[in-house]
């Protein structure tokens, strides 16, 4: 083995390194965003959980524990309501996460230490919110004057609280991650279908050919990503009948809400992987580019880490994700039944991110290759 000529090839590899702007991006950009994201992006403690407050006590002791638990900062007391049945209606439409329920009982209930003295209802659907539930559980109230109990040795703890537990008693990690996963496998899978199916008629010459036929670029874009609808839609089937017989994860609200809900989903990931062809020029490319859209997505859509955990331009970040949007939409009708149209934003914040996205893929598809 002669040095001279491995250097020769070494040097040589590291000129076409430093050509391809591409795979230099990808080897300073992946553990640059990995670092800011992971560093500042992503807490694991639950904060600011969006909650409601029913204080049917209305008593001193209980707009003092209503303060003290928004002290902790692990709920934001957003809505006041006066009766149980709105409770579960801001939860079905997802405005809350979790709820403080304080009975007319409640000074009776503080004399009896072996009694539950208040509620706390969460939104199952979500292990972020189980977990912050467990932080209330262990919150000390020691700062309360609870009359008879205010010198009693080891003041009353938070852990009297009766938790309950909606749309997951059974705290099973598969209802909440099954639901989350047809997100995942649609955003890994679409994306890099298109881009790469795409780049591969401009590789092979065959993308000229079709321009020269009488279709426009939005006929030929769309012409282009409309088998890849159908796969889609196989592929939910797919992970619902799985989900439901092999992780016994139930389908609780509207079917054909579930299907409108993926079919706009897969519309985004289409039109992102569109887009991406117009600045992949090989396929190789295309799916750098592709991976480099999952991880900000997978990480900060509340997939994997709480969301509202997340600091405020984390979150503003993944509102511009289709996933974060995709994933209050499946969990909200598979697991608490809800409406598509209570969560018309999620579906216009999907509309508008393939308006977005197809316009300028088809504008850029004009100007590279007509």
């Amino acid at each position: 083995m002669k040095l001279g000529r491995l250097f020769a090839v070494v040097r040589k590899e590291l000129i076409q390194l430093g050509r391809d702007r591409l795979t230099f991006a990808m080897i300073v950009g992946i553990p640059t965003l990995q670092l800011l994201l992971f560093g500042f992006a992503i807490n694991l403690d639950v904060r600011n959980l969006p909650a409601a407050v029913l204080d049917q006590a209305n008593t001193a002791h209980s707009r003092e524990l209503v303060a003290e638990l928004a002290s902790t900062q692990v709920l934001d007391f957003r809505h006041t309501v006066v009766a149980p049945q709105e409770i579960e209606d801001l939860m079905r439409r997802g405005e809350i996460s979790a709820a403080v329920v304080i009975p007319t009982d409640f000074e009776a209930r503080l004399a009896h230490p072996d009694r539950s003295a208040w509620q706390v209802v969460v939104d199952g659907s979500d292990q972020s919110v189980q977990a912050a539930a467990r932080q209330l559980g262990a919150f000390p109230l020691d700062s309360l004057d609870y009359g008879t109990n205010a010198n009693r040795p080891g003041a009353r703890p938070v852990a009297n609280v009766e938790i309950v537990n909606f749309y997951n008693p059974e705290r099973r990690a598969p209802v909440n991650t099954v639901p989350g996963l047809i997100g995942v496998i649609l955003t890994m899978t679409m994306v890099i279908f298109t881009a790469m199916a795409i780049v591969r008629e401009r590789e092979r010459g065959n993308m000229e050919m079709l321009i020269a036929t009488p279709l426009s670029p939005l006929e030929l874009t769309i012409g282009k990503v409309l088998p890849y609808v159908a796969i889609g839609l196989v592929q939910v089937t797919l992970i619902l009948i799985l989900g439901l017989f092999v992780f016994d994860v139930p389908v609780r609200g509207s079917l054909l809400g579930v299907y409108l809900a993926s079919l706009a989903y897969i519309c985004a990931t289409l039109a992102l992987g569109v887009f991406i062809s117009t600045l992949a020029k090989s396929q190789f490319q295309a799916m750098q580019m592709a991976f480099f859209t999952f991880l900000p997505q997978i990480l900060l859509s509340g997939f994997m880490f709480p969301f509202d955990g997340m600091p405020k331009f984390a979150q503003w970040l993944a509102e511009i994700f289709p996933l974060t949007h995709f994933l209050r939409l499946i969990r909200g009708i598979m697991l608490r039944e809800a409406q598509i149209g209570e969560m018309w934003q999620e579906l216009a914040a999907l509309g508008a991110f393939v308006v977005v996205m197809l316009g300028i893929a088809v504008r850029r598809f004009r100007k590279t290759l007509d």
